[in-house]
């Protein structure tokens, strides 16, 4: 007779078995952009994410190529060419336990620019299932679907997108509440870095020498991937400032201000005023950059305000 930790294992074994088998499964097929690719879209994206760069206005744009997810959305329309591949996969896991779910990561490949008036279609693939993985979360399965995007039949962009989909865990409170950790990535992994050793770095594109924070893998004034990083003095002023009251947090205090702090080399950076009444921080006050340890694995930049 199996003992209880065999027939575990068996129906773990069981279950990686029927996900794995959707692997290479059409999760859309033939779907199709609900609008063209046009230049109100590229407009608010701009807009929304300070991005200055010519190369999306005027008669020749093209669209940011970060925008290559966009023009598939469906949005609250519906689900035009979802095939059922997906949504079975997605109600197995729920079926194990696995019923949250949150998006982890994207990776995408440029082909061609997209430019106003072109029209897209695509067709996605459940390209891998990993097996049972454990995290802070919970327990649970990372899925990854790829996204060819097409414009008239011809490639212009990959789009990878993975979820995890976990059983939630059962979390104990912890002994001493603590500060959320920052998210630590291939593209900013050197900024915490330096942050760590108690220096605020900041990028510089090596071939126009615009600086630039937060850090990116390119530059937004002239497209170039090289770059180097100069160290902040220190010294910055309030450019604006919010103070929060609500929602409470346990590891915070409030009422408490964050700015957005104008560095002295040009730059921005949004943390927390110290050493000043909240109701005391204005818009142009002198700041000072100091770094501060909450704990034994966290130290995070704050800036030291000076009243008037």
């Amino acid at each position: 007779m199996s003992s209880g930790t065999d027939g575990v294992r068996e129906a773990r074994n069981a279950l990686e078995a029927r996900l794995k088998a959707y692997e290479g499964r059409p999760a859309t097929t033939a779907g199709s952009g609900r609008d063209p690719v046009n230049a109100p879209m590229i407009r608010h994206w701009c807009e929304a994410i300070g991005d200055t760069n010519p190369a999306y206005t005027g008669p020749d744009a093209i669209a940011p190529p970060t925008m290559l997810q966009a023009w598939t959305m469906a949005g609250l329309g519906g689900r035009a060419g979802r095939a059922p591949a997906y949504e079975e996969l997605l109600a197995l896991l729920d079926e194990a336990g696995c019923t949250a779910v949150v998006a982890t990561d994207c990776e995408q490949d440029y082909v061609r620019p997209l430019r106003p008036g072109d029209e897209i279609t695509f067709d996605t693939v459940i390209e891998s299932v990993s097996g049972r993985k454990t995290t802070k979360l919970g327990t649970g399965y990372f899925v990854t679907t790829r996204t060819v995007v097409r414009v008239a039949g011809e490639p212009a962009g990959v789009h990878r997108f993975r979820v995890l989909k976990y059983a939630p865990a059962h979390r104990e409170p912890e002994p001493e509440e603590r500060r959320p950790r920052p998210v630590i990535n291939r593209d900013n992994a050197g900024f915490w870095e330096g942050v760590r050793s108690h220096r605020l770095l900041i990028q510089r594109c090596t071939a126009c020498g615009t600086l630039r924070f937060p850090w990116l893998p390119g530059c937004a004034s002239c497209g170039a991937q090289e770059w180097d990083t100069v160290q902040a003095c220190g010294e910055g002023t309030v450019y604006s400032y919010v103070v929060m009251h609500h929602p409470p947090f346990p590891a915070f205090s409030p009422p408490f201000a964050v700015g957005l702090i104008e560095l002295a080399e040009g730059v921005r950076i949004v943390s927390d005023v110290v050493g000043v009444p909240y109701d005391k921080v204005r818009i142009g006050m002198p700041v000072r950059l100091e770094f501060r340890r909450y704990d034994e694995e966290l130290v995070l930049p704050v800036f030291q305000g000076v009243a008037a």
